[in-house]
């Protein structure tokens, strides 16, 4: 079966959807199919690095499209870069053929759509493995009206892409909801959660001490925020409680990764004078299990329109390496399902900031509840192959560039 992959992201990015796909992609190619991948030459975190146009890895065939580079400092500067984007991606679809299946994520919103019609073209089968909803997630985020003409526009390009679909994977059970009360036939609906990078992530002591060591940690209880920066996990009570318990010397807080609201986290931290707070870029893949393991409390967060749109795939990570992690958001989001210390409203301040500086004396309890066996990366990576290529692959090789 000869599969394309179209998402923006893919090997050897770090964000999120491109390890995903690239499990997906290198796992139905050592199961015997042809597969071919869509992706941006750009980078995800770094638009100024570019990777090769054409390179087969694992025995995928990437195909890379030229995009604009204008960065995440405005919409209009994202929204230049997703377009020309699509129309790279557009063209780059006319060179392939023969394609029975075709599997499209997310990003840039609304990609969906061009595999859709695509696929209605060709005649291929298509799967739509949505790891956000947009625009709805725009609308939630105030950056579209929910009755505006742009916001109906693209309601409708995204119905048609989830009409379209033979098959609609969902993250969790609330994303599940919102699909079927916008129509999604239940019999074509699938709720596979995101997986632990367990081929490549564990709990690392090692790596974990040189981590505090290289970033002057020792010694100190280290809270730490590990992932995209986005206004879909709004960060100000997290930045609160690190103002709030700033005279704690014994209290460190580490804000690793990037996205749009990185620079925010900077800014208040330099208006405040925090010494208290590290901020880092992405960590290679390589160096992930060291810095998620050098943390004594990780912190999750959802923010309250977002449930059912996004869904923090970080958590899983965090759930492998077993550091415990408290939850900021609604009483009912998916990631407060998944066993957290503790779950704070945003807005509660204090009884964060009491958590905190409890657990910097006393030590933090586990959190509730480990991995199912079920949630491994083997089994859930397995789901979604066979429900792609109708075969299951119980037996995986780590999956590693």
């Amino acid at each position: 079966m000869h599969i394309l992959i179209i998402n923006q992201t893919f090997y050897p990015d770090v964000a999120a959807t491109a390890q995903y796909s690239a499990d997906l992609a290198a796992t139905l190619a050592e199961s015997g199919h042809r597969v071919t991948v869509i992706a941006s030459r750009r980078s995800y975190t770094h638009s100024d690095v570019q990777f090769k146009p054409r390179e087969h890895w694992r025995g995928v065939h990437i195909l890379r499209c030229w995009s604009t580079a204008f960065g995440k400092g405005a919409k209009w500067k994202r929204a230049l870069d997703f377009a020309s984007f699509m129309i790279a991606c557009a063209m780059q679809l006319f060179t392939v053929r023969e394609v029975d299946k075709v599997v499209a994520l997310t990003s840039p919103p609304l990609v969906s759509a061009l595999a859709a019609l695509f696929a209605r073209l060709s005649g291929a089968q298509f799967l739509y493995w949505v790891m956000d909803l947009n625009p709805d997630e725009a609308v939630a985020a105030g950056w579209l009206k929910p009755n505006s003409l742009p916001a109906r526009l693209l309601d409708t390009v995204s119905r048609f892409s989830l009409r379209t679909a033979d098959q609609v994977v969902a993250l969790d059970r609330f994303m599940e909801g919102r699909l079927l009360a916008k129509g999604v036939a239940s019999e074509k609906l699938l709720v596979i959660p995101p997986w632990p990078q367990d081929d490549v992530v564990e709990l690392d002591l090692e790596g974990a001490r040189a981590f505090r060591r290289q970033h002057d940690m020792d010694g100190k209880f280290v809270v730490m925020y590990s992932g995209n920066h986005s206004p879909c996990h709004p960060l100000d009570s997290l930045m609160e409680a690190a103002l709030a318990v700033r005279q704690t010397a014994s209290v460190q807080f580490c804000f690793i990764g990037g996205g749009s609201e990185f620079v925010r986290v900077q800014q208040f931290a330099a208006q405040h004078d925090l010494k208290n707070v590290l901020c880092l870029g992405y960590q290679p893949l390589d160096r992930l299990s060291a810095s998620l393991s050098a943390a004594d409390l990780h912190v999750v967060v959802m923010g309250d329109p977002f449930v059912g749109i996004v869904h923090p795939c970080k958590v899983y990570n965090i759930k492998r390496v077993g550091v415990p992690f408290v939850c900021i958001g609604p009483e009912l989001n998916p990631i407060a399902e998944l066993g957290p210390v503790a779950t704070f409203r945003h807005g509660q301040v204090d009884a964060l900031a009491d958590l905190i500086r409890s657990a910097a004396m006393h030590g933090v309890p586990a959190s509730r509840r480990t991995l199912a066996a079920e949630a491994t990366r083997e089994v859930l990576l397995d789901q979604l192959v066979t429900v792609i290529g109708g075969q299951s692959r119980m037996r995986l090789e780590p999956i590693r560039g």
